[in-house]
């Protein structure tokens, strides 16, 4: 169990709705939304009433409140202590898996001609949020994430990178015209997507609701955790998928795929690479950051 649903849920109690929930964690309220449905769902058991002005945990939530406030609490002990004993060695990478799959192997090889520390860096996949918040309470040195939120990134340096395009994709075989289409058109087909809480599935229910639809929009999904998996499926004309474009250049070029745009939809997302001051004057630091500005050239 990944404790940022556990935090979502003492956030939300504590916070007393998902709105303002949302606004301490620097999500979206949907995400809140979303991460307890997950919870609910895994137990079994529903954790909140909503009947009333203010979030109230159930008999079940409050069993998961005490349990994951315990969670918590040794989490926090164990950042604290790892602080105590002074700074690691080398560096940290953490960025999304859209980006990790589509460049993290070129910027890896790239370092692995120009430096002679490499032994030094670890690099680390994850949800926006978590990539964030890695980076804020020192887990990670450099954080590069692809977000539609409007995060808070006070106290970091933020590098704006080239924004991220998102499109939806099809194998020619399901005869799906390119270019523009319709919700209706792709909703015929079945859907390949990530979980809830990840970066284009996240985006993708923002734009559905951005032109007054719903999941319900998309009847037939699939969800996998493995992006490579998604755009397998996807080639051999079992569904479509709305993924970015990095991830299926070489298949779109190829004529593998179709790609495709919908009306009303918000195509691009933002790419930010974030890291806290002090790292400026680390030459290793700096060797990443340039390979990942590269990247982009």
């Amino acid at each position: 169990m990944e404790l940022v649903y556990l935090r979502t849920f003492v956030e939300s109690l504590e916070a007393g709705s998902f709105s303002k929930a949302a606004d301490t964690l620097c999500v979206t309220q949907s995400a809140v939304s979303r991460r307890i449905k997950f919870l609910e769902d895994q137990y079994g058991y529903p954790l909140l009433d909503r009947s009333g002005p203010v979030l109230v945990a159930t008999e079940a939530g409050k069993i998961v409140l005490d349990k994951a406030r315990q969670l918590l609490s040794i989490e926090d002990e164990l950042l604290k202590g790892l602080k105590g004993i002074g700074k690691r060695d080398g560096l940290s990478f953490c960025c999304t898996p859209g980006f990790g799959t589509a460049f993290l192997p070129r910027v890896v090889r790239e370092l692995l001609q120009t430096s002679s520390e490499m032994h030094n860096m670890q690099f680390f996949l994850d949800m926006p949020d978590q990539v964030l918040a890695g980076v804020q309470d020192g887990r990670f040195d450099i954080g590069l994430l692809e977000h539609c939120e409007q995060f808070d990134f006070s106290e970091l340096q933020v590098l704006q990178l080239p924004d991220d395009d998102v499109l939806f994709v099809s194998a020619p075989a399901l005869d799906i015209p390119s270019g523009e289409v319709t919700v209706a058109q792709l909703g015929q087909h079945t859907l390949f997507s990530r979980r809830a809480e990840c970066c284009s599935t996240k985006f993708l229910s923002f734009n559905l609701k951005k032109i007054g639809l719903d999941e319900t929009a998309f009847p037939s999904r699939v969800v996998y955790d493995d992006l490579h998996q998604i755009i397998s499926s996807t080639v051999d004309g079992l569904g479509v998928a709305f993924t970015a474009r990095s991830l299926v250049a070489d298949q779109i070029a190829a004529g593998k795929l179709r790609s495709h745009q919908v009306h009303g939809f918000m195509h691009t997302r933002k790419r930010s690479l974030v890291f806290r001051p002090c790292f400026v004057s680390n030459p290793l630091a700096d060797l990443l950051i340039q390979e990942v500005q590269r990247c982009f050239e």
